[in-house]
């Protein structure tokens, strides 16, 4: 089984951090890892521990990101021109999953990811069922007439947990969004703290 389908908890707890500022996360209750050693005293972290720490964290925030896919778009920020940190969280954010989490027609990434797959999203007016595709911007996110009634997409919207950035627009009664620009580091709404160069610093080794 891949580890992205693992419990998002489970993640939360392996990490001691809410990770999407949900009020279920069992770290709002027990702030120890999970398992029968989770309650042992922690040691000093090392450098390569923080940062792997910083790469858990960003790949477990957009669903549990496979490490091939989380490295290809490490290589690809790479090969950008500009800040390669401020790159790679640009990258994720293009994520077609990630667009639809934070125009919150889902309540999770997880969530978004499933809605996506099964075919309830449309790009510029075209079917697409793949949650990595990168969005440009400008380019508009609708749910499909058939699914705009969908309980699970009017409770994400009614969720009162977040809000939606200023990077995109969205119009909740006609479910149809768009994403304006890219955007940095400081614009996106996390609910811990990101630290992407130390996951450059982790690849760079």
């Amino acid at each position: 089984m891949s580890k992205r389908l693992e419990s998002k908890y489970k993640i939360n707890r392996r990490l001691g951090v809410n990770l999407w500022g949900r009020a279920k996360s069992p770290v709002n209750r027990r702030e120890y890892g999970p398992g029968q050693h989770g309650q042992r005293r922690k040691q000093k972290p090392s450098d390569y521990s923080i940062q792997l720490m910083a790469k858990q964290k960003l790949k477990g925030y957009y669903g549990n990101i496979s490490e091939k896919q989380f490295r290809k778009y490490y290589d690809e920020a790479v090969r950008r021109k500009g800040d390669t940190s401020e790159n790679l969280i640009g990258l994720l954010e293009r994520r077609l999953d990630a667009v639809v989490y934070r125009l919150k027609f889902a309540v999770t990434p997880f969530a978004a990811r499933q809605f996506i797959s099964h075919g309830h999203v449309t790009v510029n007016g075209k079917k697409v069922n793949i949650p990595s595709y990168l969005v440009k911007e400008g380019d508009v996110i609708e749910v499909r007439d058939k699914s705009k009634q969908l309980a699970i997409v009017l409770d994400a919207v009614q969720n009162a947990e977040r809000d939606t950035p200023e990077y995109v627009e969205v119009d909740h009664r006609q479910m149809k969004g768009k994403f304006v620009r890219t955007p940095t580091l400081s614009d996106v709404p996390y609910p811990v703290q990101m630290e992407p160069n130390l996951v450059v610093e982790f690849y760079s080794r």
